[in-house]
């Protein structure tokens, strides 16, 4: 399995408080069979701490991969961000302050949970049109796809590919989540399932137990198309369909 949205790099956002901590969550999840982690810190998210892409965010992930190396944790660890899908996103990706998923096309992007869905379609086909291909990170909490399915669906048609949370399959992120994770996952519109882990405690980056259930209540193929063979895809820029 491959984690394509995971907060484990310490000191830069809501994400692992400490070395010790981050060093936790990725022996958790190498014992449960992960094998590769993006780590995406929140970026563009607010004025006071961009986490751009620039000397300290490039040298702390160059740090954190000699520590996992030095631990012998059997992981890869691939660079990322999870960007906030603000009007200014175009110009700072071309600035190279916004980077995608492992030097790929791909985007991972979040947007306010109350965003109005043609908003969000809007930044979707503004980013398609520039030639990246956008992952609508955890669709499933933003109010307006627990309305209705069908603006999931809008965001796939203008060119968006959809990771959800293990955290709202399992039901530990709210109701609202839970019932539009599990539609999602019914009607095959679910691209990535992801740990978007902040701690090694209670959203931690344990895959193990979602890809079982997924295999149980939808089909083994399924599971190993969210979390290994698309992921995959994306750390060697392949196409997914």
């Amino acid at each position: 399995m491959f984690d394509i949205h995971c907060h484990a790099l310490p000191g830069v956002d809501d994400g692992a408080g400490g070395m010790e901590e981050a060093m936790k969550m990725l022996s958790a999840a190498a014992a449960e069979g992960t094998r590769g982690i993006i780590l995406t810190p929140h970026a563009n998210l607010s004025s006071e701490n961009p986490n751009y892409y620039e000397n300290d965010l490039i040298q702390r992930i160059s740090s954190f991969r000699a520590e996992v190396q030095k631990r012998d944790i059997p992981l890869k660890i691939f660079q990322g961000q999870e960007i906030f899908c603000s009007g200014r996103v175009l110009t700072l990706l071309r600035q190279g302050l916004l980077i995608t998923l492992n030097g790929s096309r791909y985007l991972l992007i979040e947007f306010d949970f109350d965003s109005f869905a043609s908003s969000m379609i809007s930044k979707i086909s503004q980013l398609k049109s520039e030639g990246y291909i956008p992952i609508v990170a955890h669709p499933e909490r933003y109010f307006a796809v627990i309305e209705t399915t069908d603006v999931a669906k809008r965001m796939k048609a203008a060119g968006a590919f959809l990771q959800i949370n293990k955290g709202s399959v399992e039901g530990s992120l709210g109701d609202g989540a839970f019932s539009a994770a599990h539609r999602l996952l019914e009607r095959r519109l679910a691209d990535f399932v992801a740990s978007d882990a902040h701690s090694p405690y209670s959203r931690n980056a344990c895959l193990g137990e979602v890809d079982e259930y997924i295999s149980e209540e939808f089909s083994p193929d399924y599971a190993e198309l969210l979390l290994s063979v698309n992921p995959k895809h994306v750390l060697k820029n392949e196409t997914l369909y």
